[in-house]
């Protein structure tokens, strides 16, 4: 249960878009360059993200990519499903199975899964109730605490 490195960047691409002014775009050259990912990822993300239906495109000299919706109607669990999906679901156990006589796959002979389960309860919760823009205050109120932390230094 981890985060991808496709969840991550994808957010990150996200938030590139949420910063700009409603109407504005970005290409894929200037989400590249701000987030340090390959242009070739970007364009793969963006795609991906469009096909989700959380940004637009246009096409041409003054085309990009915007977001779909404003930054505050779009929960972050909305795209991390787009993006890769759950961290817990409930086909692992198909897959990581172990020996068919000690797992029964049922929630309450198998204490890992219930705990697995309970976990991703809790994560769908903070992702369904956190937007964009939540991630966008929060991270300037972080860049305002590390300002005032290294003027006061």
């Amino acid at each position: 249960m981890k985060l991808s490195s496709q969840e991550e960047y994808g957010l990150r691409c996200l938030l590139q878009l949420a910063r700009q002014t409603p109407g504005e775009s970005l290409s894929i050259p200037e989400i590249s360059q701000a987030e340090d990912i390959s242009h070739h990822n970007v364009a793969k993300l963006l795609r991906i993200l469009r096909q989700g239906g959380l940004v637009d495109s246009a096409r041409g000299q003054h085309g990009g990519y915007t977001l779909a919706k404003p930054p505050n109607q779009i929960p972050v669990a909305d795209a991390i499903n787009v993006l890769g999906g759950r961290l817990f679901d409930d086909s692992f156990c198909d897959h990581f199975s172990g020996d068919s006589d000690n797992c029964t796959h049922s929630l309450a002979a198998c204490s890992v899964r219930a705990l697995w389960g309970q976990v991703q309860q809790a994560v769908d919760q903070v992702l369904a109730k956190t937007t964009l823009d939540d991630l966008l205050r929060q991270g300037h109120a972080l860049a305002r605490k590390d300002a005032l932390l290294e003027i006061s230094a």
